[in-house]
């Protein structure tokens, strides 16, 4: 049942593309979405994570870091994969295991073993092909890339953070990682000078049906299924997500599948298998 749960919400988040394309063809502002589609699950979620405030309330830091870092991590991977194309920006994001790496020995004092070292070379190989193999340095990083790599980043930072305060409950940290998301989006909102209260009804029906009957319902099948996972086994059907997302775009979206991002994407994701499978036993 956990593993069913949790590739079924990884399913609703390697699509989660199409509707952000969709509402931007409506007009829409990448932080106008993110604002309701994010905030909404957060609003659904809170009362059940308020009903556990004794475990929260004197760990407000890491849950602060918790929310900067996970609303980070999806606000900038929404924008990515509203502006740029799917399939660049599902690998360059998945690169987070090079990053959940390098920050778990800086941070967690973690043992950086052999199958880590090959992860790591595997996976900065993919991402000198999927950027552009040898013309990787002809030209700088556009700014979806930035964008989608600093998502990867955030994650892995993130994950590192929740191992580190693995104490707080689950709906705790999916409400602290949406709200986070949310307040971030609000932030950029307001210093565009635009407004929630400026979309029409419609669209913002839309809105409220991304933020209700797919972002909620993924949150909540990936917390479900995560939980009841050995972490090593839970990221690597986590990976179904990478697979179905570029699969849909080049299928959907019509997006192209080169034979660069081919080859990087077939090296990020032997890299995140072998992360996976190196990933250390976390204590309940």
């Amino acid at each position: 049942m956990a593993a069913t749960v949790l590739l079924a919400g990884a399913l609703l988040w390697g699509l989660i593309w199409w509707p952000l394309k969709a509402l931007a063809g409506l007009g829409l502002q990448g932080s106008v979405i993110q604002v309701v589609a994010y905030g909404l699950p957060a609003l659904a979620l809170l009362p059940w994570a308020w009903r556990s405030h004794a475990a929260w309330r004197k760990r407000l830091l890491p849950l602060a870091l918790i929310a900067l870092l996970g609303g980070w991590a999806n606000a900038s991977f929404a924008s990515a994969l509203t502006y740029g194309s799917v399939v660049r920006v599902m690998l360059l994001f998945y690169l987070a295991p090079v990053w959940t790496i390098l920050a778990a020995r800086l941070v967690l004092a973690e043992p950086v073993t052999p199958l880590r070292l090959t992860a790591l070379g595997l996976a900065m190989t993919g991402l000198a092909f999927t950027v552009g193999g040898p013309q990787l340095f002809a030209a700088p990083l556009g700014a979806v890339d930035l964008l989608a790599l600093s998502s990867g980043v955030a994650f892995a930072l993130n994950n590192v953070t929740i191992r580190a305060a693995r104490d707080l409950p689950e709906g705790v940290r999916a409400v602290a990682v949406l709200a986070g998301c949310a307040a971030l989006s609000a932030g950029f909102l307001a210093w565009s000078g635009q407004s929630v209260a400026a979309i029409g009804a419609g669209p913002a029906l839309w809105l409220a049906a991304l933020g209700l009957l797919w972002v909620l319902p993924g949150t909540l099948a990936t917390y479900y299924g995560v939980a009841r996972l050995e972490a090593g086994r839970a990221a690597i059907l986590l990976l179904a997500e990478l697979v179905i997302g570029v699969l849909s775009a080049v299928v959907i979206g019509a997006e192209t599948l080169g034979p660069k991002e081919a080859l990087g994407g077939a090296l990020i994701l032997a890299a995140a298998v072998l992360e996976a499978r190196s990933e250390p036993p976390v204590p309940a």
